[in-house]
C-alpha cells in the first residue's frame, strides 16, 4: 500500500535567510567568545540551582537582584535596566510579590508610580544568589594586582557600552 502525503490547505511559509555579510572568520576572536560563553554558564550555575528549588528562573534572579540593589526603584526604571517587555516583567514581578520577596508601593509624590522594595526574604534571597557568584569572582581574581582587576572591570564595562550592529540585509549597492 502506497501512502500519499497530503498537502495542507495552508502552505507552510518557507523561511529564508536574509543576505548575510561576507565575514573573514580569521578576524573573529572565537577563543574570547567561547570563554565568555563558558564563564557565563558557570557564573549563573549556582544561582540557577537555588532558583530551580523555588521554581524560579534567571528573570526572577535579575528582578530580585536589582530591586535589592536599588530599593525604591520604579517599575519603569527596572524595565529600562532589564530591557524586557512589560508583559514579561509583570509575570515575574507578580510571582515575586505573591511569594513575599518583593513589595510594591505607590510613589509618595505620584500615587500612580509603582516603587519596588525587597522584603527581608527578598533581600536574603538576593544575597544567597550573589554570594556564590562573588566567591567565583574572588577566586578568578585571586593573585591579580589592583591594575589587573581594574583592567577586568574596564573590559566588562566596555562590553556593556558597545552596540555592535551590522546590517543583515544589503540593498545591492556596492
Amino acid at each position: 500500500m502506497t501512502r500519499v502525503a497530503r498537502q495542507s490547505a495552508t502552505k507552510t511559509a518557507k523561511k529564508t535567510l536574509p543576505d548575510l555579510p561576507v565575514v573573514d572568520d580569521k578576524t573573529i576572536d572565537f577563543e574570547t567568545i567561547e570563554s565568555l560563553f563558558f564563564a557565563y554558564r558557570d557564573f549563573v550555575s549556582d544561582p540557577d540551582a537555588i532558583l530551580a528549588k523555588l521554581g524560579y528562573g534567571r528573570a526572577h534572579h535579575r528582578v530580585v537582584h536589582f530591586v535589592s540593589r536599588r530599593p525604591g526603584m520604579t517599575v519603569a526604571d527596572l524595565l529600562g535596566i532589564l530591557q524586557i517587555t512589560k508583559q514579561s516583567l509583570a509575570r515575574v514581578l507578580k510571582e515575586l510579590i505573591d511569594s513575599g520577596y518583593i513589595r510594591q508601593m505607590a510613589g509618595p509624590a505620584d500615587r500612580r508610580q509603582r516603587r519596588l522594595y525587597p522584603t527581608l526574604a527578598g533581600r536574603e534571597l538576593s544575597l544567597a544568589l550573589s554570594e556564590p557568584q562573588s566567591r567565583r569572582i574572588a577566586h578568578a581574581m585571586e593573585g591579580m594586582t589592583t591594575d589587573e582587576r581594574a583592567t577586568v572591570r574596564r573590559f566588562l564595562e566596555g562590553m556593556q557600552k558597545q552596540t555592535v550592529t551590522q546590517p543583515l540585509e544589503t540593498d545591492g549597492a556596492d
